[in-house]
């Protein structure tokens, strides 16, 4: 049932990143239902978390694709569960594996160019049936592709138990890497995310949000709500930033002050 259940979802999610809610397959949300499937809510939690983290950032640009945010999220959740790696290491793995999702996604678009000629011909003769076809081609190819994958992982994840447990005796280092390049992954999505959002001006707010983080993390009395509250003076900021800006729209119509656009 896990594995129907599995490739069912795994599907769905599939189709999701380009032609339902383009929401689902994010692994914050994929993760937990992952989680529930194969009966462990609290990994899918704290993987579906983390995961985003890493994902968050990494967009496709025209026909370059990143690492799967799918698979990865599949193959993570299969190996913390039913390998029973630490949720760093089959992080780190997982990544490993997202590129076979990559593929997927590319090889899924390099069939679906050649049908575009079909879609073509269907939109010239007005025919909406003809249209709707193609699209059922493209999500129904780039589904199976998906859940087969899926299911291949939660063989290899049952399988792959009692190697892990040898593994973690005879070659702690080799698990140890990668735990410590899942750990650090977090952070590279991260940073890619800032380096196509951040400006100049907002290098300020920034610093003082690790600051105001670190502060706050450290008060027992606020530790618990740190990120609630660092996320609430961020609301307050940008609130009393909107607020400026649109002051000084009302003056500049006014003939007052000039924001200079």
């Amino acid at each position: 049932m896990q594995v129907i259940l599995l490739a069912i979802a795994t599907f769905i999610f599939a189709i999701d990143q380009f032609s339902l809610t383009e929401t689902i397959y994010r692994p914050m949300i994929a993760c937990p239902i992952i989680g529930l499937i194969l009966g462990d809510l609290q990994t899918g939690l704290v993987i579906g978390g983390t995961y985003e983290l890493m994902m968050v950032g990494n967009m496709p640009v025209g026909g370059a694709q990143p690492p799967n945010a799918v698979l990865g999220a599949v193959v993570a959740m299969v190996f913390a569960v039913k390998a029973n790696m630490d949720v760093n290491t089959a992080l780190g793995t997982a990544v490993i594996f997202s590129l076979f999702g990559q593929y997927a996604v590319t090889l899924t678009f390099t069939f679906m160019s050649g049908m575009m000629a079909k879609a073509d011909k269907a939109a010239a003769d007005a025919n909406p049936a003809g249209i709707t076809q193609v699209n059922l081609i493209s999500m129904g190819l780039l589904g199976s592709l998906f859940a087969v994958c899926a299911v291949l992982a939660y063989i290899g994840g049952e399988a792959m138990a009692a190697p892990m447990a040898a593994l973690k005796d005879n070659l702690s280092w080799l698990l140890g890497g990668l735990g410590a390049a899942g750990g650090m992954m977090r952070n590279v999505g991260f940073a890619v995310l800032l380096k196509i959002m951040l400006s100049n001006d907002l290098w300020g707010i920034f610093l003082a949000g690790f600051a105001a983080a670190a502060i706050l993390g450290n008060i027992p009395a606020t530790a618990g709500a740190c990120l609630i509250l660092v996320a609430f003076i961020g609301v307050a900021i940008a609130i009393n930033d909107f607020n400026v800006s649109l002051r000084i729209k009302e003056n500049a119509g006014n003939g007052g002050m000039s924001d200079g656009i």
